[in-house]
């Protein structure tokens, strides 16, 4: 069998399993609704949350090994909920819990991904979806600010970015929000009002908002070393000051959106003790990361270029090629200069992982190592790569891909398209009197017009979507297996979207319009990515001479 074939073998196994998991699923699922009715809200409900927690623990487990991450997270935080139930000392749920926990049972159908359906549920992939992020509901976020006026304005703010935002005044009426409901993230003045206790710690000494499992910002008037260790020991994923920098603080809730929207992290594992090598393939797996075995060296680079690995797991002694000889080739490849290698070897001896290091590592684990010291290994190296790599290929003020990156995006879409005989749009976006902007209200009123439509495109394309900053004001926006029908619908709707987007300069108030040329390779069948890109820059001027504020296609 060649190693094609064995690649394929493994793919059919890991298919079948598949297919298998996610016949059982709509039982497993009916399971735990038949569990939830069961509930009373009596003490005795113990018996019936112990076993719904039991196999919510399975379910998020598993989901992610077979495709299905969605799924597996909203289990983790319903396990994670139950479980803060059952520490409690009384149990006796309210009819508002078992509500909550009814409906979020009954939604986790909805997280099971569309490839799992059959042929004639499958959705036109060459339909874009309404304008919406890259989830299949508004994400909510929850605002805890006393003050009434900065609470409106924020969550005016948030909504404009596709935001669903609930205003609560105080840590009470938090606690009795969450026994029924629970937010994507959580906004929280850290002080309130200076005449109340401090929220910071009324938030430690609630188990009901400790067992969110949620992002946490806080907001706060106070830049001291304790107050910002507290929001870190607490795990705060961000602290902003007052007055907010609200393109900032929306930016950053983007980000840590993305965050958990991220590909799967993927690591190859090069060792030739073949049992060692699955087992670790299948703890990395059960951990949510697309991992394969590379069992032929000779094919490493080969193996590199098809699967794109963002981290290399290599056995130091082989019969064939030693680690460091695999490393150093690796490292003869410009495209792989960044790529991390770690050593993965039962070799003890410090001198030894020192010069081996020294040959094209980044990094020496010994063997045996634990099934949780590997995935936690693996994962803060590959999210170190990742930040790099995002610092290397993406603008540091919007966080989209800088011009050279969005063009090889652009060109390397295109020819993906062709090769699939799908379409792709691509179109070119500039803000209107720009200069204007700058000149009156000054160069950092004119960063935030920027980061914000920046923010406000990620938020409105679709997460298999690519856009760059192309220049200054222009950015670019790559929409793969979407028509020119498609394309111009949601094009449009983002250019409305950006007009409703409100700045305030001193106190006075002003808005921006963008203008935007489209262009679809279905109507330039031999043109490349670059001369499509040149074709709606081309349109961009013909929008701006046409009036402005309107896509040209």
């Amino acid at each position: 069998m060649t190693s094609a074939d064995a690649e394929q073998a493994l793919k059919d196994r890991l298919a079948q399993l598949r297919a298998r998991y996610l016949e059982h699923l709509p039982d497993e699922l009916a399971a735990l609704s038949a569990l939830q009715g069961r509930l009373a809200g009596k003490e005795q409900d113990r018996e019936v949350l112990d076993e719904l927690q039991q196999r919510l623990h399975k379910l998020a487990g598993s989901g992610g090994s077979f495709g299905c991450a969605e799924l597996s997270a909203a289990a983790r935080v319903l396990e994670q909920r139950i479980g803060s139930w059952l520490g409690a000392k009384a149990l006796a749920l309210d009819a508002a819990s078992r509500q909550w926990l009814a409906d979020e049972i009954a939604g986790l159908s909805r997280t099971v991904p569309a490839q799992s359906m059959e042929p004639s549920e499958q959705p036109d992939a060459g339909v874009l979806p309404e304008t919406r992020p890259a989830v299949d509901r508004v994400l909510k976020v929850w605002l805890v600010e006393d003050d009434v006026e900065l609470a409106g304005q924020l969550g005016q703010q948030l909504q404009s970015f596709n935001y669903a935002v609930r205003v609560f005044d105080g840590i009470d009426a938090l606690k009795r929000a969450v026994k029924g409901e629970q937010p994507d993230l959580l906004l929280i003045d850290v002080m309130l009002d200076e005449g109340r206790e401090n929220a910071t710690a009324r938030l430690v000494d609630c188990p009901d908002l400790q067992a969110l499992g949620c992002p946490l910002i806080f907001l706060s008037d106070k830049d001291d070393f304790p107050s910002r260790v507290r929001a870190v020991q607490l795990g705060a994923q961000g602290y902003f000051l007052k007055p907010l920098d609200v393109p900032r603080l929306v930016n950053r809730i983007s980000q840590i959106f993305e965050e958990r929207r991220a590909p799967a992290q993927r690591v190859l594992i090069v060792d030739d003790d073949a049992d060692l090598a699955e087992h670790m393939r299948l703890v990395l797996t059960a951990a949510g990361m697309e991992a394969r075995v590379l069992d032929a060296p000779r094919n490493i680079m080969e193996t590199i270029a098809a699967f794109r690995p963002e981290l290399v797991l290599m056995d130091l002694y082989m019969p064939e090629y030693a680690g460091t000889d695999l490393a150093g080739l690796i490292r003869q490849h410009e495209a792989c200069t960044h790529l991390p290698i770690v050593y993965l070897s039962a070799e003890t001896d410090i001198e030894r992982q020192i010069e081996a290091m020294g040959r094209g590592a980044d990094d020496f684990l010994t063997k045996p190592i634990s099934d949780v010291q590997l995935v936690a290994a693996a994962r803060s190296r590959i999210a170190r790569a990742r930040q790099l790599e995002e610092r290397i290929s993406k603008d540091s003020l919007t966080g989209l891909l800088k011009h050279a990156s969005i063009k090889e995006a652009a060109s390397r879409e295109v020819l993906r398209a062709r090769r699939v005989g799908r379409p792709v749009t691509l179109a070119m976006l500039d803000i209107d009197h720009f200069k204007k902007v700058n000149d009156t209200y000054g160069h950092a009123a004119g960063d935030v017009v920027i980061t914000s439509i920046a923010t406000l495109l990620r938020q409105r394309l679709r997460q298999s979507d690519v856009i760059g900053r192309y220049g200054g004001e222009e950015f670019v926006a790559v929409l793969p297996d979407c028509g020119a029908e498609q394309g111009q619908r949601v094009l449009d709707e983002i250019r409305r979207a950006i007009m409703s987007l409100e700045f305030t300069h001193q106190g006075e108030r002003f808005g921006c319009t963008v203008s935007m040329g489209m262009v679809c390779s279905d109507d330039y069948p031999d043109q490349d990515g670059n001369a499509l890109l040149m074709a709606a820059d081309e349109l961009l001027y013909q929008a701006k001479r046409s009036g402005r504020n309107r896509v040209q296609c």
